[in-house]
């Protein structure tokens, strides 16, 4: 019997079988090695990258399809005038369509995935981007895309595939780009002030100077991040007042004992729109409410809103309104969730003859005799109507559809759309966030209903 000889590098199991023959010599083995130093001419065109059925050619003949007058209105670069010209829009809209329904939410990933991926370099076609241009074209058309979600309800509308004879609506609360420890009460605020004007002082000085061993562009850098910084705690201060005014409310409906336990204002530094909401985990963090009302036939995004609100009272009839101008008509059946069942917005529903569906609450006090199905004393003829319409099984089973309606648009934009945080601070940058999301919903839904 042979012995076994191992490799080097390798020891031998002690339960390994002899080899019937000898083995070769390291030298004499004729094996492929990588050689990764081989330069290659691969003579292929964007076309031959991707196959005719790819997603990415189709997301294309989407926006082909668009009226992008909004975005080129824009531009200022003539043909017989100074400046270099512009990327195309519907360039940059595919792209961040693309991107969206493959979870990409950032501008330099994006940017990183037109230079490395073959269905990005496709849409992109060689124009020229970067992650600035990127992320201004995301949040700078708030207005564009706000025509363009239009648009695609009016394009499900005259297919007759949009009938308006269901809407849910719901609320979603997103992380907002900030952290905790960025809230400040009035005091800290004043402090944090002072020192972000002796920031810019302090900066502009030295760019005075002209320190040969900081470049030109690392003080412009300074400089600009020294002017955001004061910028947002301006910003912030702005914000005070209308939180205070929030706090002293909450003071007044307490007992004098009680109202000392009533915390201080605060708001964020880092993001000072944002405010802090009780999150699905039960936990406490700086978001931004979403509603978003959703068409029971197509699952289309026929209204999206952002509130600073963390409460989802009398959201309800602004957004249905909303859906209203986007389609020409008012919705027959609203389904609300039970944050949302306002007396007032079902009242003001009620009276552009839309059904309200919500679930109704039970008499705190058990000793009244009254069930959720009977009419308060204050109760309006509409808000009693709605009552006893949600104690009838009918109405039961009509507000049990809300949840595969909205729940699963909640859930595309969780876990497809990767919506978790928002990258952008700002209710204006957030609300063109959100457009530009319920624009990709509302394709991907046209696409699945004409295929």
């Amino acid at each position: 019997m042979t012995e076994v000889v191992p490799l080097p590098g390798f020891p031998v199991p002690a339960s390994a079988e002899p080899l019937a023959s000898p083995p070769l010599e390291p030298t004499r083995r004729r094996i492929h090695t990588a050689a990764r130093e081989q330069v290659e001419l691969v003579p292929r065109s964007l076309e031959d990258a991707l196959p005719d059925d790819h997603p990415a050619r189709q997301v294309w003949a989407l926006v082909e399809r668009l009226d992008l007058e909004a975005f080129y209105a824009r531009i200022r670069s003539a043909l017989d005038g100074p400046g270099r010209p512009a990327s195309d829009p519907q360039v940059l809209l595919a792209l961040w369509i693309y991107a969206t329904v493959d979870g990409v939410g950032s501008a330099r990933r994006l940017a990183r995935l037109c230079q490395e991926h073959d269905a990005y370099r496709w849409l992109r076609g060689g124009v020229p981007v970067n992650h600035h241009l990127l992320s201004d074209f995301q949040v700078s058309h708030r207005e564009a895309f706000d025509a363009l979600l239009t648009q695609t309800i009016a394009v499900l509308l005259h297919q007759q595939l949009i009938t308006l004879e269901t809407v849910a609506q719901d609320g979603i609360r997103v992380r907002a780009s900030a952290g905790g420890s960025s809230f400040r009460r009035r005091v800290t605020l004043e402090a944090c002030r002072a020192r972000a004007a002796a920031q810019v002082e302090r900066v502009a000085r030295e760019a005075e100077t002209l320190d040969p061993s900081v470049s030109r562009r690392h003080r412009a850098a300074r400089e600009r991040a020294a002017r955001e910084r004061a910028r947002r705690i301006e910003a912030a201060t702005a914000e005070l007042p209308a939180l205070e005014a929030i706090k002293e409310r909450q003071r007044q409906k307490l007992a004098k004992p009680q109202r000392a336990q009533v915390s201080d204002a605060r708001v964020s530094t880092t993001d000072p729109e944002a405010r802090v909401m009780k999150m699905p985990d039960g936990g406490f963090r700086p978001a931004y409410n979403v509603q978003e009302a959703t068409d029971g036939a197509t699952r289309a995004i026929l209204g999206v809103a952002v509130t600073q609100a963390g409460s989802e009272g009398g959201q309800a009839a602004p957004l249905e309104a909303q859906v209203a101008e986007r389609c020409g008509q008012h919705p027959q059946q609203y389904l609300l969730d039970g944050g949302l069942a306002d007396r007032d917005d079902i009242t003001t529903l009620a009276g552009h003859g839309v059904t309200v569906y919500a679930p109704t609450k039970a008499p705190q006090a058990t000793t009244s005799g009254r069930t959720a199905a009977d009419p308060r004393p204050d109760d309006t003829t509409a808000a009693a109507e709605w009552r006893t319409r949600m104690a009838t099984e009918a109405g039961q089973t009509v507000y049990r559809a809300r949840g595969s309606l909205v729940e699963w648009s909640h859930a595309q934009w969780r876990t497809r759309h990767g919506l978790q945080q928002f990258r952008v601070r700002g209710i204006d940058k957030v609300t063109s966030v959100m457009l530009l999301i319920a624009v990709t919903h509302n394709l991907l839904q046209w696409l699945r209903l004409v295929a």
